[in-house]
């Protein structure tokens, strides 16, 4: 899509191809998500959106292809700066408890202005769960705990790695208030999902991802 405006997009990729030992997964791929915009990232199992993901993050090298951020080719301080990654790992420390974990993520990683961690826990659903170990919470909570961890985050842009997996009805309403605020707040998401539930409600564009090993048999 071309751009109209002289503002650069919060993140764009031109040429962005990656393989795993010489099998292609995706690409060559373009994007960009301006602020104030989701892109949704959507394919079955197998057609890369989750390495997408990592290789948008820094986590994995594409073999071809440009990122920027901000209108700069990302380098890892700017990576660092910019981008919140929601994945389907908690990276949540197991045996200290939700507050302990959350002060300990924005001690290395910032926090928005006006946040605290007490009230990223109130708004996740986890009132009254301070001080529970991440290994007794359920898979659901555990995910509600990583979206306060990225709700805390001063980064603009979010990656989401299946967001909506694991929760219930009001757990999917959470995900999408939160896209919404960070968004109105003059951020930029990129979800991926599977098409099985509802976009959120924000300005949003999709991009389609196939397996490969499909493409080539048809």
């Amino acid at each position: 899509m071309t751009q109209t405006s002289n503002i650069p997009p919060l993140l764009s990729a031109r040429g962005l191809r990656f393989s795993r030992d010489d099998d292609p997964v995706f690409g060559p791929l373009d994007l960009h998500v301006d602020a104030g915009e989701a892109l949704l990232v959507q394919g079955g199992n197998g057609a890369g959106k989750t390495t997408l993901l990592r290789v948008l993050a820094g986590l994995l090298r594409a073999d071809e292809g440009q990122i920027e951020i901000d209108g700069r080719p990302a380098g890892a301080a700017d990576r660092s700066r910019y981008i919140a990654y929601l994945s389907h790992l908690t990276a949540l420390k197991q045996d200290l408890g939700t507050l302990e974990n959350l002060h300990l993520l924005c001690g290395l990683h910032g926090r928005r202005a006006r946040q605290m961690p007490g009230n990223a826990l109130a708004i996740a659903g986890l009132a009254g769960y301070e001080d529970t170990l991440v290994r007794q919470l359920s898979a659901g909570q555990k995910k509600r705990l990583s979206l306060a961890r990225v709700w805390l985050s001063p980064a603009p842009v979010w990656l989401l790695d299946e967001p909506y997996a694991n929760l219930d009805l009001e757990g999917i309403n959470l995900v999408n208030r939160m896209i919404s605020a960070h968004l109105r707040s003059g951020g930029a998401a990129l979800v991926t999902t599977h098409g099985a539930y509802a976009a959120p409600p924000v300005r949003n564009r999709t991009l389609t991802l196939a397996n490969p090993a499909q493409e080539q048999a048809a």
